[in-house]
């Protein structure tokens, strides 16, 4: 039984660049189990990945009130969006001990 190589190896290359949407490593694949990216700024958006456990926390679940208030589901960078100041947000994450 022959197995055509070839075929294998384009397939995986395809595959490998639909994945990767043209880039070496896709956005998601840099955040470890149990963080999540989000956006913060006013003008410029800042990421931050931050622990799952921050969901918890009333403080922040009024930031996410305020973020569904402000974009609804559509987050203008295709990412979870908070609406504060970079400072105001580390801050309290730094206080909640999320970084």
């Amino acid at each position: 039984m022959a197995i055509r190589m070839p075929r294998i190896i384009q397939a995986r290359k395809i595959l490998k660049r639909s994945l990767s949407n043209g880039s070496t490593t896709p956005a998601s694949m840099d955040i470890p189990k149990g963080y999540f990216a989000i956006y913060v700024g006013d003008q410029e958006k800042k990421r931050f990945v931050v622990s799952v456990s921050l969901l918890s926390e009333p403080t922040f679940q009024e930031l996410l009130h305020q973020a569904e208030e402000e974009f609804g589901y559509n987050h203008p960078m295709g990412g979870l969006t908070i609406p504060c100041s970079e400072d105001v947000f580390t801050d309290l994450a730094s206080g909640l001990g999320a970084f």
